[in-house]
């Protein structure tokens, strides 16, 4: 086996058939079937992932993520959830969940998530949440000064806060997704039809920032959100 995951899903018969799905592609898995019992759980073993439903018996999967975190700050949280209410979203978020996924769900699309977080979290050196240089393609991108600096010719454009914001939230996601609602939680801090179509013409305008790399391409995921691809 690989990874370690914890599942807590008050649905048996649901987190029956997710656990096996999940040890079929080496993960090992232990459920819990309430909040309560996957504190315990947390508690006993040592986990890579743990992936918790939110509405529960006994404690929620928000109030089990607060728990979590105060014994292990640095555990990856994905939450799972038939609600959609953006104040759910928005909450996941705050408590530093890494991924949010509604039902009924794909379950290539859970593997896929699932990896993604993963990687991000093995690699915490080289995406540190104070890091403030990233090299995109062939330009050098200094978020605490705001610039954007195409290392070919030297050429400079300054950014927003926002845009700054947004370009940073893709370096710590390249070649991965950027869901939508997280993007809008952390910068707008709101998911609703105004901010969204702000955020579009934000992506708009970095997609021009970064046009002079043709190794550079932010791509729409339907459904989703963006993915800042960078070509090998």
């Amino acid at each position: 086996m690989g990874y370690k995951i914890l599942l807590v899903e008050d649905d048996q018969n649901f987190g029956d058939v997710l656990k096996s799905y999940l040890e079929m592609n080496d993960f090992d898995v232990i459920l819990a079937t309430d909040g309560e019992a996957g504190l315990e759980a947390f508690k006993k073993d040592t986990y890579d992932l743990c992936i918790t439903d939110v509405m529960m018996p006994k404690k929620d999967g928000f109030s089990l993520a607060k728990d979590i975190r105060l014994i292990n700050k640095e555990m990856p949280i994905i939450f799972l959830t038939a609600k959609v209410l953006k104040e759910d979203v928005l909450e996941g978020f705050k408590l530093g969940g890494d991924d949010y996924i509604t039902k009924p769900f794909n379950s290539e699309e859970l593997l896929f998530r699932i990896k993604a977080v993963l990687r991000r979290a093995a690699k915490p050196e080289e995406n540190p949440e104070n890091q403030r240089e990233f090299t995109i393609g062939d330009y050098h991108f200094d978020y605490a000064l705001r610039i954007l600096t195409y290392t070919p010719d030297g050429s400079t454009d300054k950014l927003s806060p926002k845009e700054a914001q947004l370009l940073r939230l893709f370096c710590f996601r390249i070649n991965d997704v950027l869901q939508r609602s997280e993007a809008l939680t952390k910068i707008w801090e709101d998911d609703n039809y105004f901010t969204a179509r702000s955020m579009d013409v934000f992506i708009t305008k970095i997609r021009k920032y970064l046009a002079k790399d043709p190794k550079i391409e932010i791509q729409n995921i339907h459904g989703n959100g963006f993915r800042m691809y960078l070509k090998e």
